[in-house]
């Protein structure tokens, strides 16, 4: 299958670049990765959004079509390449793995957007300040609720196998350093994100992106 995936260093589409390495690894299916600059609105250009009408990575391309949204890209990934496991196979665990990423990408996603592009969603300097101070406060919720699920992790999500899940808990608990939230303050959490950045699809993934957890600053 002839696979490519739009990506920006350090975002959501972290997830299926991750997935992709994992299938790499356990089928030897190959994929082009294609790096979008959003600095430079690349993601803003016609031939962009006639893939991604939205405007947003990630973009996976399967044999020269479409695919938005990190939960479709990786259902159709586990459906394509199940030799990988990157979702369960008995129907309700996987029903349920499928409803922790749709929380991961509904709701923990957008609480982050608030903390990051709080001038999107208020116009004075007053307010943007309280939406983000009050949506900070709901994300380390959000990653207190995710690292009572990865306290039994061994040594990954779903055991041996590196998983989306994985690639989106590194992602999201990478981002609560732009929120002033100390990955040493989760300490199972952080924990279990060192243990999944070590392996190989992780650090595959890592070292193209060119990123590390090194995003919270101490005030």
């Amino acid at each position: 299958m002839n696979l490519e995936l739009y990506f920006a260093p350090g975002a959501c589409s972290f997830v299926p670049h991750v997935a992709l390495e994992a299938i790499r690894a356990a089928t030897g299916q190959a994929f082009e990765p294609k790096l979008v600059k959003l600095h430079k609105g690349d993601q803003r250009t016609p031939e962009y959004l006639a893939m991604n009408p939205n405007g947003q990575v990630p973009v996976l391309v399967a044999e020269g079509k479409p695919l938005t949204q990190i939960v479709a890209i990786c259902d159709f990934l586990d459906h394509s390449f199940p030799k990988a496991g990157l979702l369960p196979t008995n129907p309700w665990a996987r029903a349920q793995a499928l409803s922790q990423l749709a929380w991961m990408n509904n709701t923990v996603h957008p609480t982050f957007t608030h903390v990051f592009r709080a001038a999107d969603f208020a116009e004075s300097e007053a307010a943007q300040a309280e939406v983000k101070k009050v949506a900070a406060a709901k994300y380390r919720k959000h990653l207190e609720r995710i690292q009572g699920w990865v306290a039994g992790a061994n040594p990954y999500w779903y055991g041996e196998r590196i998983t989306c899940h994985d690639a989106y808990a590194f992602t999201l608990l990478r981002w609560g350093g732009y929120a002033g939230i100390d990955p040493q303050s989760l300490p199972t959490y952080l924990a279990y994100v060192e243990r999944v950045m070590a392996a190989a699809p992780l650090a595959a993934v890592l070292e193209r992106e060119r990123i590390k957890l090194d995003t919270y600053k101490a005030a």
